[in-house]
């Protein structure tokens, strides 16, 4: 049984994997035995050289903020591998301001990197992610939502929102187009973990102790949480889920 949960001889690419939940879980594919690769805006080989600790790990700079720079990654990884079994999709943007205050260029900073991003990605990716996919084993792609794409959580972060719900059900039409061709597509929607994203609310006492009433597990996730649950995605235990959206949240969306 334990062989079901093992990547051994995958190859995996996780984007914005130097930091983060990305970091959390490219260092649980290495240990669970995949070789990975990470992207950063920068200094993704330094980010490598640390988890070389753990694997076999490489880092590729690459800007994604825009698709030009989401075509230019696939490309250099297509150059690098002849197949590439998991891709995760977790290189994202947050903007929060009031609603009357919020300003347009958000809109033009968040999608392109939270939705059209891991579109392009996976639809130049195709090759080497047909390539490594069978009827038995198919290739997986886990893109990286959030609760605040499946409910309102009043964050004053309305591109952010947005693009998550989009992504969540972006998820779904891949899944489905996607199944024949032996490549799963199933989301991941994390709840509040200890990221940059969320370093104000835990730098802040009164806004911790808002945000922990709101969990009913009463505290934050941890990295082998999301780690073991995407590992599980990635692994051949998965290989009959595809479409899937699984909230490792504390309870947030099912306690409701």
């Amino acid at each position: 049984m334990s062989e079901l949960f093992r990547l051994d001889g995958r190859t995996a690419l996780v984007t914005g994997g130097a930091h983060g939940l990305g970091r959390m879980i490219a260092e649980a594919f290495l240990q669970a035995g995949a070789r990975v690769i990470i992207t950063s805006r920068s200094n993704a080989d330094l980010a490598a050289a640390e988890m070389r600790a753990i694997g076999d790990c490489a880092g590729i700079d690459a800007d994604l903020s825009t698709p030009a720079g989401a075509v230019a990654l696939a490309d250099a990884i297509k150059a690098r591998v002849e197949t590439l079994n998991i891709l995760v999709n977790n290189a994202g943007r947050t903007w929060g301001a009031p609603l009357d205050a919020y300003p347009d260029e958000a809109w033009d900073a968040v999608m392109p990197i939270n939705v059209q991003v891991p579109f392009t990605l996976v639809r130049d990716l195709l090759p080497v992610l047909e390539a490594a996919g069978t009827a038995s084993d198919p290739a997986r792609i886990l893109n990286i939502g959030s609760i605040a794409g499946n409910s309102v959580h009043r964050l004053s972060a309305y591109a952010y929102t947005a693009s998550k719900a989009a992504l969540h059900h972006l998820t779904r039409e891949l899944a489905a187009d996607l199944a024949r061709r032996h490549v799963a597509a199933n989301i991941i929607v994390p709840g509040w973990f200890p990221t940059d994203m969320t370093a104000e609310v835990r730098a802040d006492g009164g806004k911790t102790t808002a945000t922990l009433k709101k969990i009913p597990f009463s505290r934050f996730g941890t990295a082998a949480e999301i780690g073991a649950v995407a590992v599980f995605l990635a692994s051949p235990a998965a290989a009959y889920i595809t479409g899937a959206e699984i909230p490792v949240d504390g309870g947030i969306s099912g306690c409701r």
